[in-house]
């Protein structure tokens, strides 16, 4: 079973819908436990790092988050929620994330205009990796004015926005999209398969 978490911060109809279409079967939880029991648990996000710490925490799954992560269970983030994942945000202050994957969310210094907003290219590390394969092409969707830094042996594919930033990021059962692959058609439809083939 999928999970998807509620914290009051991801248009889940969208996460959701993408997933029933491809067999996942997933359920939208804030139940902490629901966190630790499942066999994929999708963090979506759209809003502010801070607010979406506090929710995290407020509703028990910061902690739950951790723990699963611990026990090396798969945990996808989508957006802000791959954002999560890394050490701290220095989004309107500084704030700790998770801390899964060492790094920090910093906002876009060269980029042409912000929110980096529509399709852009993926452009995958190795493209031969199983996640890669059988894409019609490597455009996908952002909505974002931050983006990781993190050390490259987490980076799965870069993107180009004026400065080249992770778009995909993997640390054992953790990975994150910074794209919506919910929103990027095809592709983002095949991305999802080839993960749930991965897992």
């Amino acid at each position: 079973m999928t999970v998807v978490v509620d914290y009051e911060m991801g248009n889940l109809l969208s996460v959701t819908k993408a997933l029933e279409e491809l067999g996942y079967k997933p359920s939208v939880t804030s139940d902490p436990r629901k966190i630790l029991e499942e066999d994929l648990v999708v963090l979506p996000g759209v809003g502010a790092f801070r607010d979406a710490v506090r929710n995290l925490k407020e509703k028990g799954l910061f902690l739950a988050l951790k723990e699963r992560a611990s026990l090396n269970r798969p945990i996808l983030g989508i957006c802000l929620g791959m954002q999560l994942f890394f050490t701290k945000s220095y989004e309107d202050g500084e704030y700790e994330g998770l801390d899964l994957i060492p790094g920090e969310v910093v906002r876009f210094q060269k980029a042409p205009k912000i929110p980096h907003m529509g399709w852009n290219n993926l452009v995958p590390v190795d493209t031969t990796h199983e996640l890669f394969k059988n894409l019609p092409d490597y455009y996908v969707y952002f909505v974002h004015s931050y983006y990781a830094q993190t050390d490259s042996r987490y980076v799965l594919a870069y993107t180009e926005y004026g400065e080249k930033f992770p778009a995909a990021v993997r640390r054992g059962s953790i990975i994150g999209f910074q794209f919506h692959p919910e929103k990027s058609g095809p592709v983002g439809r095949q991305i999802l398969k080839n993960l749930r083939e991965m897992l």
